[in-house]
């Protein structure tokens, strides 16, 4: 078989084609996800804080100075707050994946019927260990 032919057959598998379709939808996904958050939660959760935005939020090591040369030294910050915004955004992406996955597995459960006998295996294994057990004479 031709490495071109092998790829073609590796490229069309159901499974590569549901992966490609799955981080496709998670990337629209993700940011319908950012949109929420920075849009519509953080906005009103800033101001009950006092801050209009988390990601403004910054602890300074160094603050901004003028080098000997004239030149501007940015100051040297850690930004914890768009640190908050991307764990809030992580968790409002898992709590919705867990409900998509819930409303799923109840759709598969309301789709498999309970089994409503044993099979004819079983029977037959059943009946062969009582002609086996059965007392001799």
């Amino acid at each position: 078989m031709g490495f071109i032919t092998e790829f073609k057959e590796f490229a069309t598998r159901g499974n590569v084609i549901d992966l490609a379709v799955g981080v496709v939808i998670g990337a629209a996904f993700g940011k319908i996800v950012t949109a929420l958050v920075e849009k519509i939660i953080m906005p009103p959760l800033g101001w009950v804080i006092g801050q209009v935005d988390f990601s403004d939020l910054v602890w300074t090591l160094a603050p901004a100075r003028i080098a000997a040369d004239g030149a501007e030294i940015p100051a040297v910050v850690i930004g914890y707050g768009d640190f908050i915004n991307t764990v809030i955004q992580f968790v409002i992406v898992a709590f919705a994946i867990f409900l998509v996955i819930k409303g799923i597995n109840r759709l598969s459960k309301k789709k498999e019927a309970a089994p409503k006998g044993p099979s004819e295996e079983v029977l037959l294994l059943r009946e062969i260990r009582d002609k086996l057990s059965a007392p001799q004479g």
